[in-house]
């Protein structure tokens, strides 16, 4: 036996600190050593002392782990060897600095719901690892149809620099198909497929049908089918009965609700036909309406997470009422307007500049926006989104055409731009960090309203344009880096 302050010596490696104990291995932290004094940290999972002793379990899990070491993925923790020592067999794996999605949400709950963009971007994430896994194919062309079978919060992995990988695959395979037969290895019930529960043949679309789960429960802030009974969270497996998620977080618009739907439907038939197929889904849900998250952002999000949850456990603030200095990301609509006189050769004004601005704010005061900016003649209004991308721009551009008729009105030109982007807000200021006028669409609305005074319509990004009925013309486009650029569209 090791000395307290001493590590376990386990073949080649030293077991620092066991990280966790499963219904199929025990988690350790370990150090490998080379030559030179190269030292490394990975992650040693050694199956159950029980489990070692079933034959039929051992036999699976070499098959499926080999496999499994063949997945080298940037979203798939890396398996690096498969091994046998004294009876306990065991794979060393890559060690990810991070935390679980479980403890995530655990310390996320006092810092209010999970932002949507990182839960989307979470999920497509793991979508490109599972595209990857579920179309392996061996040197001969044939697929291994490799599924998961356990992708739950515990299994997802989000490292403190805001990478996202799974991990698992091959022990979870064996643990369900030696399941099904004798019961030896308990799962995760409540994030499995109807289908796994029912203990038919599985594919890929088991594994989407869990992961529709997690998002689910990421985004409503709530268990979807886990209840305190074993069988009834069984049935409500079966019985795939989804709540809307609406009902929990009214910001979701039916469109993100139906494309989680889609991958919850109880039938496998009439899920996505594959991981990418989803995943070019979302992808282009969070493009067209705005949602854009990325790892930096998830990497923020939980530093802020981890320090409002440390300040709770060493009770120097009050639980919920505590917000992260650095807020997650939120999606924005942006105005920048202006009101140009007349040339004097035409006409004069009808009412003063002054005035006219009254008359301004008191529409902008009606749409709930906010003035971040106000001049001579000129304003910048935010929206920040709560109830949809659509429906924001929908009342953002409504709110200028009503300001564009009483500056007519008055005699007087607007100049506008509309641009969605997004923002990560301070909680002490509610704005950006300092220089935010310069950047993103703050910047891009100006430049817009500038351009738009050449013919004085209302202009839209593409982005913008995809939301809105009114009808539009295309300008033009303009080169923003590399071989990117933005389509500008005029209303009207």
């Amino acid at each position: 036996m090791p000395q307290p302050d001493q590590p376990e010596v386990f073949g080649k490696y030293h077991l620092l600190e066991k990280i966790a104990t499963g219904g199929m291995a025990e988690v350790y932290r370990a150090r490998s050593y080379g030559l030179a004094g190269f030292e490394k940290i990975l992650v040693i999972k050694r199956v159950l002392d029980h489990l070692a002793k079933d034959e039929e379990f051992i036999h699976l899990f070499v098959d499926e782990a080999r496999i499994a070491v063949e997945l080298i993925h940037v979203n798939i923790v890396q398996v690096f060897e498969l091994e046998e020592i004294n009876g306990s067999y065991y794979m060393a794996m890559e060690y990810v600095h991070g935390l679980d999605l479980a403890r995530l949400l655990s310390r996320a709950r006092h810092s209010g719901p999970f932002p949507i963009p990182a839960a989307l971007f979470i999920a497509c994430e793991v979508l490109k690892a599972l595209q990857f896994a579920h179309e392996r194919t061996d040197e001969n062309g044939h697929p291994l149809n490799v599924v998961h079978c356990d992708i739950s919060p515990q299994n997802i992995l989000v490292s403190y620099a805001g990478e996202v990988k799974i991990t698992d695959f091959g022990i979870s395979r064996a643990a369900f198909q030696a399941s099904t037969r004798h019961k030896v290895v308990r799962g995760k019930y409540a994030y499995m497929s109807p289908e796994q529960v029912e203990g038919r043949s599985l594919d890929g679309r088991s594994d989407i049908f869990s992961l529709g789960i997690v998002l689910w429960e990421l985004i409503a802030g709530r268990r979807l089918f886990k209840t305190r009974s074993r069988e009834e969270t069984l049935n409500r497996v079966r019985r795939a009965e989804v709540p809307s998620l609406r009902a929990y977080r009214p910001q979701v618009n039916e469109a993100l609700e139906g494309l989680l739907l889609k991958a919850l439907a109880r039938r496998p038939g009439t899920r996505y036909s594959c991981a990418g197929e989803m995943l070019e889904q979302f992808t282009s849900f969070m493009v067209r309406e705005g949602y854009r998250a990325t790892n930096s952002d998830l990497y923020t999000y939980m530093k802020a997470v981890i320090e409002a949850a440390n300040k709770v456990h060493e009770g120097s603030g009050h639980g919920s009422a505590l917000i992260p200095r650095a807020m997650p990301p939120s999606a924005t609509v942006v105005l920048a307007a202006e009101a140009t006189p007349p040339p004097r050769s035409i006409a004069a004004p009808k009412v003063t500049l002054p005035s006219l601005m009254q008359q301004w704010l008191s529409i902008v005061a009606e749409s709930d926006g906010e003035i971040w900016e106000k001049g001579d003649g000129s304003m910048l209004v935010v929206w920040i989104v709560r109830s949809g991308l659509r429906e924001t721009i929908s009342h953002a551009l409504t709110t200028t055409l009503h300001m564009q008729r009483v500056t007519l009105a008055a005699g007087y030109r607007l100049c506008a731009g509309i641009a969605p982007g997004v923002a990560r807000l301070q909680s002490d200021t509610h704005r950006p960090s300092p220089g935010w006028e310069l950047a993103g669409p703050f910047y891009l609305s100006r430049w817009m309203m500038n351009l738009s005074a050449h013919r004085g319509r209302i202009l839209l990004t593409e982005v913008g344009r995809r939301q809105v009925t009114a009808p539009t013309t295309m300008l033009g486009r303009i080169p923003i880096a590399g071989n990117r650029y933005i389509n500008l569209y005029e209303v009207g």
